[in-house]
């Protein structure tokens, strides 16, 4: 199912897509995905390649038929594909005659694309290879197989002992989901997009990620039962020292109030800040008050308890005890309702830098997920995005800067863009802004059409178009999946891998495919019609690259 967030080397976007379209179900194949996964053999097509032939859709071709029976032993357990050092090492060896040592040396000089020296090691490639009776033809098609493997050589040792490492990670992923991502929050939290990331990740597994909990919570995310406990130290302005301090003041009984909370802790933990803190993160939920009663009355009750313990330390004690059960002192917690979900949110949000209890998008997920060709998410740790691309992402307007350009004069807008995975900032400028300026409102949920901007700081998007996403709206389901492709990857191959995917598939949706050609791009219904689902979404990827793969019809995203 590709659910690998979160484990050794499986973790991105794309390689969970292509997890899912090879359906492994043996180590090997975790070691291939591995090699495969890099920018070398993803250039030539090699990972989908690999996960069409596993599957038996698409045809294991030798490299070049005097070759079939010779390298069968060598290529064969990777559906003819050179996926390891080993193998080019291999194929010299048999059908070169190299020495071991030559091999290597083949090997080297492929990495280093040095060509007097490749040229060198071609004369005795060719060489042994004539004297073992192969014809030029052969010689020449597996030297052109085997030279742009140099680009990603992956040997298997590394590649084997990373898998073992990934299988690991997933065997606890899978089977102390809790604790294990409890461990994945802790080594994440100082990046709050990572967070936000693993936290909706937690959300899909079923796995309640607790508010912390001045009772319960240590300095980092820790594994209660099935459901995750935040972390103290997770939360804006309270240190290691206070938090050293409330555990400290626990550690013989739990707190039994807020009043009792105040009177235990030391002096350290007593600022109006990290009392405000912990009070807006959710931290005193469990001692009977709502989070708006005690808003209301922290900073007098936090004045009144300095005063307290200053006494005491000077020696002197309040004869009439308990700050608030005592005799009708004038600080007691009111009983006020919760503040409204949205104020409550966003509280949180402040503290944590993300939602905890709940999400502005609740309910809306699979919506979302309709209209976006990628999370916000995906797009922040994606190392296959490049400046330029154009994507299209849904989410919530957070918040809208109006400005105005000093240089020009002309009036501009930056717009957060969140889901439940991460934020992103989306520039409209020029006739964009012109032209949606009056839907830029904060709290609308949108489709956004953009352009990639790589900066110094992160991934910002220039806006193309907007849209609005009306509650109910299908998305996926309301129109073609519209696919592009450049005519030059049009071959007879491609065409029949589609043509499978698309098959096994079988739907009421409409599939439009577009070849882009530099002048006349031509666009076709095709036969097959489909089911729109997340698998045939992350197999069309795998098979044509982000760039093959457009977007669903928006026709129900309305204004």
């Amino acid at each position: 199912r590709g659910e690998t967030l979160g484990v050794f080397q499986l973790d991105g976007a794309q390689v969970r897509s292509l997890l899912r379209t090879l359906k492994p179900t043996e180590f090997e194949h975790i070691s291939a995905v591995i090699a495969l996964y890099r920018p070398g053999p993803m250039g030539e097509k090699s990972h989908t390649n690999y996960a069409l032939r596993k599957n038996g859709l698409q045809k294991s071709e030798p490299v070049h038929p005097e070759l079939a029976e010779t390298l069968a032993d060598i290529l064969d357990p990777t559906y003819g594909l050179i996926v390891y050092q080993e193998q080019v090492m291999a194929v010299a060896q048999k059908v070169a005659g190299f020495s071991l040592a030559q091999a290597d040396l083949l090997r080297r000089a492929m990495g280093k694309k040095d060509k007097k020296e490749l040229d060198r090691s071609y004369k005795d490639f060719s060489g042994g290879m004539l004297a073992q009776g192969y014809s030029e033809a052969a010689i020449e098609t597996l030297w052109k197989t085997l030279l742009p493997f140099a680009d990603y050589a992956f040997n298997k040792a590394h590649s084997a002992g990373y898998g073992v490492l990934s299988y690991w990670t997933a065997y606890l992923k899978a089977n102390f989901p809790a604790e294990y991502m409890a461990a994945q929050l802790t080594s994440v939290g100082d990046s709050k997009d990572k967070l936000a990331i693993y936290l909706n990740e937690c959300r899909r597994m079923n796995i309640q990620v607790l508010a912390p909990d001045v009772n319960q919570s240590v300095e980092a995310f820790t594994g209660i039962g099935e459901n995750i406990r935040f972390g103290l130290g997770a939360i804006r302005n309270v240190g290691h020292n206070v938090v050293d301090g409330i555990i400290q003041a626990r550690s013989e009984k739990p707190f039994a109030s807020f009043s009792d909370f105040l009177a235990r802790v030391p002096q350290q933990v007593c600022s109006k800040r990290t009392i405000e803190s912990l009070i807006k993160a959710g931290a005193f939920d469990s001692l009977g008050h709502t989070r708006r009663s005690l808003f209301e009355i922290y900073e007098e009750a936090v004045d009144a308890s300095s005063v307290t313990k200053r006494n005491e330390s000077a020696g002197q004690v309040d004869l009439f005890g308990d700050l608030f059960d005592g005799m009708g002192t004038s600080v007691t917690v009111p009983d006020r309702p919760e503040w409204p979900k949205a104020e409550k949110l966003a509280h949180e949000r402040e503290m944590l830098g993300l939602y905890v209890s709940d999400h502005p998008l609740s309910g809306r997920e699979r919506q979302l997920a309709q209209f976006a060709e990628f999370t916000i998410g995906d797009l922040l740790t994606s190392e296959d995005i490049k400046d330029g691309e154009t994507v299209t992402i849904a989410g919530l307007i957070s918040s809208v800067t109006h400005r105005v350009a000093r240089s020009s004069g002309n009036p501009y807008a930056n717009v957060s863009i969140e889901d439940f995975e991460g934020e992103v900032n989306v520039m409209f400028m020029g006739k964009t802004y012109r032209e949606y300026s009056e839907q830029l409102v904060n709290d609308e949920v949108v489709v956004i059409r953009g352009r990639i901007n790589m900066r110094d700081d992160g991934i910002a998007i220039s806006a193309f178009s907007l849209e609005p996403i009306a509650i109910g709206a299908q998305g996926v389901s309301s129109g073609p999946l519209r696919l592009q492709l450049p005519e030059s990857e049009a071959t007879r191959s491609v065409l029949e891998n589609l043509d499978s995917t698309l098959r096994a598939h079988p739907g009421r949706e409409e599939v439009h495919l577009t070849f882009l050609d530099d002048s006349n791009p031509r666009s076709f219904k095709l036969q097959p019609t489909v089911k729109i689902t997340d698998d045939l979404l992350g197999e069309l990827k795998a098979l044509l690259g982000t760039q093959g793969f457009v977007q669903r019809d928006s026709s129900e995203v309305v204004k």
